[in-house]
């Protein structure tokens, strides 16, 4: 039990109440004893009031990430296996891991949704791939693979963190085994009966996009009893290793055109084309900017029956949502403009700092630029087993329209 206790200001106590993780510099009045980041700390309210125990960290805008408002509770080696049981066994449907279309590739860990802010643990094959993204799992990651290794008996852990979030804690990107075997250049997964290659040690974050499982599913069967199927063309912009490609070509689409700016992912969208048995062609895989490519399609009178927008995030921080704003705005009123009448826009957004109303707001702004009309059919959302806790909204990250357009 940790003998640092922290008292926040009255102001600062609201959050934590309402159980938020986070608790911001700005909150702490001050802190009894010296903390080591990563440290546990108690944290009380200007009274004394018990509200939570987390871990520490000087060097973040995020002071404390809370673990535990049970003040009974001690955070010690039995409470880690415990919080990890209880994320594995909210994914088990009959006494299976999470089943949903996914035998073999799913998240296990979603951070603070799943009460255990900072981890992301997804799982590929015989592989689980771990995401420290804070000091107070960085410093415990070592006893959490080996935790995760005993119960899956997993080939692996592989370490994937290298993202921008640890340069605010203080960290560098590391990646490498953590415990087992090394995986393979690929790992291949099954996903809806749909075979994908995935590179853990490279790709973007644990290798595949996850998340987007359910909507690929969605797109898969928009055309599957469309008459005119066998017509249709789609346009996948930022494209990465095909998977709404391969979906799209399920549904017995003519073309499916895969738009990216690296050719490393446009070569794996061919073998994963290729993979389920479809036939490629060089000229449906174009390496180029998506901004650049749709501007050339614009400009040629070329037209599409869907187009997929699945950019990267734009908004890493509230400061630069006006700009994200502007790159949005622009790919969606090019891709109105490219769409045929009683055509479908699919697009995207999984900037946290952009949320759900005014992601629509600027859809409906390009929208009115383009001096079309259009329809939601459908809201778009992270996969189910990337839960979002109730207690925490910045867990819900991505969100879509599906829209009719004419």
């Amino acid at each position: 039990m940790s003998d640092v206790t922290v008292t926040l200001h009255a102001k600062g106590q609201k959050a934590v109440a309402r159980r938020h993780p986070w608790v911001f510099s700005g909150a702490v009045d001050r802190v009894d004893g010296s903390p080591a980041d990563g440290d546990i700390v108690t944290v009380r309210g200007v009274d004394g009031t018990f509200l939570g125990r987390g871990y520490w960290n000087s060097q973040s805008s995020i002071r404390i990430r809370l673990l535990s408002w049970d003040e009974s509770e001690t955070i010690d080696e039995a409470f880690w296996p415990r919080k990890l049981e209880r994320a594995i066994e909210a994914r088990r449907v009959d006494n299976r891991i999470y089943k949903h279309g996914t035998p073999n590739a799913y998240r296990l860990v979603n951070a603070e949704n799943d009460g255990i802010p900072g981890l992301v643990v997804d799982r590929y094959g015989d592989w689980l791939v771990l995401q420290a993204l804070t000091k107070g799992i960085d410093t415990r990651k070592a006893m959490l693979a080996e935790l995760l290794m005993k119960q899956f008996n997993a080939g692996g852990v592989y370490e994937r963190s290298d993202v921008d979030i640890r340069q605010k804690e203080g960290l560098t990107d590391e990646t490498g085994v953590l415990v087992g075997k090394e995986p393979p250049e690929f790992v291949e997964i099954d996903e809806n009966g749909r075979r994908f290659l995935v590179d853990v040690k490279r790709g973007h974050k644990t290798g595949f996009y996850l998340d987007q499982r359910e909507n690929r599913a969605v797109v898969g069967d928009w055309f599957r009893w469309d008459d005119q199927a066998d017509e249709r063309v789609v346009l996948n912009a930022f494209a990465y290793t095909g998977g709404f490609a391969v979906y799209a070509l399920g549904s017995l689409v003519k073309r499916v055109i895969n738009v990216d700016s690296s050719a490393d992912a446009l070569n794996v969208a061919r073998r994963n084309v290729a993979l389920n048995g479809f036939d490629v062609r060089d000229e449906d895989f174009v390496e180029g900017d998506v901004f650049e490519v749709l501007r050339y399609y614009r400009d040629s009178a070329q037209q599409f029956d869907m187009i997929i927008l699945d950019p990267p995030k734009f908004a890493h921080s509230a400061k630069q949502v006006e700009q994200a704003a502007r790159g949005y705005k622009d790919i969606n009123l090019m891709a109105f403009r490219l769409l045929k009448p009683g055509g479908v826009l699919v697009t995207f957004s999984c900037s946290g700092a952009i949320r759900t109303d005014l992601f629509q707001k600027i859809v409906f702004a390009a929208l009115a630029d383009a001096k079309r009309d259009a329809q939601i059919v459908r809201h778009l959302e992270q996969a189910g087993d990337h839960p979002i806790a109730l207690t925490f909204p910045e867990g819900e990250y991505l969100k879509g329209l599906l829209c009719r357009v004419w």
